[in-house]
Order: structure tokens, then C-alpha cells, then sequence
């Protein structure tokens, strides 16, 4: 007689509705406490300027303005292009960044790849050491010849060597070597194990990795900085960046403050940071909710050890 499975002897993870009800309560306030920042960034986007300078920032402002996103919006076509091209980078960096890093981290997760403790020595030691900001731009200018590329912005963030950890650690744990052994008696070529069997059965760690190589490629501005030349060629970061110094630069010019003070009244500084922050982060929120369910499962079953 199976006794398993009898109500009696069954363990049930159950809790009482008093804890059920005040974890409920507290995961609401921590929802709200997150929830509160991006709502006093929308707010203050569309505040105006008088009204910070004399109350600072509040969840109910007395005046209101659109003088901040007009400000933005005044060359919609630059800004609609630096979408287009982040879009671009984003998605092509993102797909190439989590292939690499699969068929970088899959070898190494193997035990009878005979260079496995090599080649996990290189990524440990990039991890500690790097050939700096110089020898960067001398490699990806003068060697690679990507200077004012979309390249120069793809290639340099498509390995993230704790992420291979990560992804390494969820094969080593999730893939049982008696599944790769099966396949390959069937006659499974290594590519087809990898394409077929691993990768179907690792989506939660692929949609983490993308989920980080998506918020990383599309917060990236600094490559863009030391290698992009050309206007038209900029990321929506980097025009961000931009149109924030430019604001701040007619702000502390003395000169230009006494030739137009109505213009420099009108000016938003601070109003303008936070419409920056709204249009910057609203793709990141439309696309967090698609890889939310596999988020946390991907980072725990890829951190159970080192």
C-alpha cells in the first residue's frame, strides 16, 4: 500500500491566512515603493520650470508644462532615427551577444572537453584584468578599421563573462550528461545536440542573458562616444546625452543668460532630464513583462554553484 501519497502523510506547503495576508501586504508595499520613483519622473517631466525652482519636485505640482518634451520633440526626425538605431543595435547585439555566449559557455560546461579549464582561466582572467579604454580604441579603429561603424557598438559588449558563467552553471546543472550521451549513440552531431536538445531546454537562462544584453546594449553610450562621428549615425542614449549637455552648456554661458534671458527662463534643465528618463526607459518596460517568468529561475538555477 502506497502510504506517499494518503492525505494524512502528504506534506503540504501551506501557510496561515494571517502570514498569507501579511505578505501579500508587504509585497504591495515594495511594489509601491518601486512603483513611486517612475511616477515622480513622469510628474516632474511635465512640471514646469518655475514651480521646481520654488517648491521642488512634487507628486502634485501647482503648474504644469510640456515645454520640456517640446523641447525634445522640436526635431522629431533626429529622435525618431536614434530610436531606429538603438532599436537596430539593440536586437542584432542582443541575438549575436546570447548565441556567442551559448556556444562559449556550453563547451566549457562539458567535462570531457579536454581545453575546458583552459578556455574557463581566459574568461575568469577577463573578468579580473582588461586592456583599457586606449588600447580599445586603437584595436576597434586602427586594426578593425570600425571607426563611425554600427559594428563599433555591437562587437564590444557581445561577451559578458559572468553571464557565460551563469549560462555555464545552468548547463552544468539542468543537462544531464546521460541526455548528450543518448544523442549522440543516436548518431547526434554536436551541432544538432546544441540546437536541438540544449538550447530548447535552457530558455529560462537565454531569455535572462537577453533580457541583461537588451538593458545593456540599450543603455550604452559610451562606445558610441569614442567611436561615432557622424550625427545621423547616433543611438537615442547618446542624442540624449547630447541635447543634455547642449541645455546645460546655454544654462551656465553668463554671456548668452544676459543677451536672452526669456529664452534662458524658458529653458528646461531638470524637466528635461526626467522627459529624457520617460522616453529612454519606455521600450525596457514594454519588453520586461515578456521575460519576467523566466528572469529568476534563470539566475538561480545559474548560480547554484560556482
Amino acid at each position: 500500500m502506497n502510504y506517499m501519497g494518503s492525505p494524512a502523510n502528504r506534506r503540504e506547503n501551506t501557510i496561515s491566512p494571517v502570514a498569507n495576508m501579511l505578505l501579500n501586504g508587504m509585497f504591495l508595499i515594495l511594489s509601491f515603493l518601486c512603483v513611486i520613483p517612475v511616477v515622480l519622473v513622469i510628474i516632474v517631466s511635465l512640471t514646469h520650470i518655475d514651480t521646481l525652482v520654488t517648491e521642488g519636485y512634487q507628486f502634485i505640482p501647482d503648474k504644469l508644462s510640456w515645454i520640456a518634451y517640446e523641447s525634445l520633440f522640436k526635431d522629431y526626425g533626429t529622435i525618431f532615427r536614434a530610436y531606429a538605431i538603438s532599436i537596430g543595435i539593440t536586437v542584432v547585439g542582443t541575438i549575436a551577444s546570447v548565441l556567442l555566449m551559448a556556444l562559449y559557455a556550453y563547451p566549457i560546461s562539458r567535462q570531457d572537453y579536454p581545453f575546458r579549464t583552459f578556455f574557463t582561466f581566459v574568461l575568469f582572467f577577463t573578468m579580473l584584468f582588461n586592456g583599457g579604454v586606449v588600447s580599445k580604441y586603437i584595436i576597434f579603429t586602427q586594426s578593425l578599421g570600425l571607426l563611425d561603424t554600427y559594428m563599433a557598438l555591437v562587437l564590444p559588449l557581445l561577451i559578458v563573462p559572468f553571464n557565460v558563467i551563469i549560462m555555464r552553471t545552468f548547463f552544468q546543472t539542468t543537462i544531464h550528461p546521460a541526455l548528450i550521451e543518448s544523442a549522440r549513440i543516436d548518431g547526434a552531431s554536436e551541432f544538432r545536440i546544441f540546437f536541438r536538445i540544449v538550447l530548447p531546454l535552457s530558455l529560462p537562462v537565454m531569455a535572462t542573458m537577453a533580457l541583461l544584453g537588451t538593458i545593456l546594449f540599450w543603455n550604452d553610450w559610451f562606445n558610441s562616444l569614442l567611436f561615432i562621428r557622424t550625427e545621423d549615425k547616433y543611438p537615442l542614449q547618446y542624442l540624449m546625452l547630447r541635447v543634455l549637455n547642449d541645455v546645460q552648456y546655454l544654462r551656465n554661458n553668463v554671456q548668452l543668460a544676459a543677451q536672452n534671458p526669456e529664452l534662458m527662463s524658458n529653458l528646461p534643465d531638470e524637466s528635461l532630464q526626467m522627459a529624457l528618463a520617460v522616453v529612454c526607459m519606455g521600450p525596457i518596460l514594454l519588453i520586461y513583462p515578456f521575460f519576467q517568468k523566466y528572469f529568476v529561475k534563470g539566475l538561480t538555477v545559474g548560480a547554484v554553484k560556482g
